[in-house]
């Protein structure tokens, strides 16, 4: 083992429990006032829904080229990997379309 697999573990571990704050510090905070929470569980909600919803719409078809090793891909698979490139798309033009509506109302006013 070498000082380079070292510090990708230490790494890991770091990107580990800077998640793990990144959750765990808002939850508590919160706990001061819980509205904030149910606005939190609304939006966790709001984006299953969004995802189920994109997971729906998306095709499940995988080619022979990468049904076969070393991709493997299954058709469940394919599906995730589609719903979640749809909801991507999805949010990414929700949030263009919030700054372009941000920065009309601010130059209006």
């Amino acid at each position: 083992m070498d000082s380079i697999d070292i510090f990708l573990y230490v790494a890991d571990f770091l990107v580990i429990v800077g998640v793990i704050l990144a959750v765990v510090l808002p939850l508590i905070k919160s706990l001061d006032d819980p509205k904030s929470l149910l606005k939190s569980a609304l939006a966790v909600v709001a984006l299953a829904v969004l995802f189920f919803i994109a997971y729906s719409i998306s095709d499940g078809e995988v080619t022979a080229k990468f049904a076969q090793a070393p991709f493997n891909l299954t058709e469940g698979m394919s599906k995730f990997v589609g719903g979640s490139l749809i909801m991507t798309y999805i949010m990414t033009l929700v949030a263009l379309a919030g700054i372009v509506i941000t920065e009309i109302t601010k130059a209006i006013k």
